[in-house]
């Protein structure tokens, strides 16, 4: 898989998780572990899209 494919490919993940995160914040108990994590493996995608970026 190329660099470019692998943003696309990230970038979908990245925005499952920004609608798991709308979805989670939204209900009536939210779940703020959840959300922390998920939270945290969107920065982690959006720093690996970042990083393919520069190349």
């Amino acid at each position: 898989m190329g660099h470019k494919d692998r943003i696309v490919s990230l970038e979908a993940r990245h925005h499952e998780l920004e609608a798991a995160i709308h979805t989670e914040n939204t209900r009536p108990h939210p779940n703020e572990d959840e959300i922390h994590t998920l939270k945290k493996e969107k920065l982690k995608i959006k720093d690996e899209i970042n990083s393919l970026n520069s190349l």
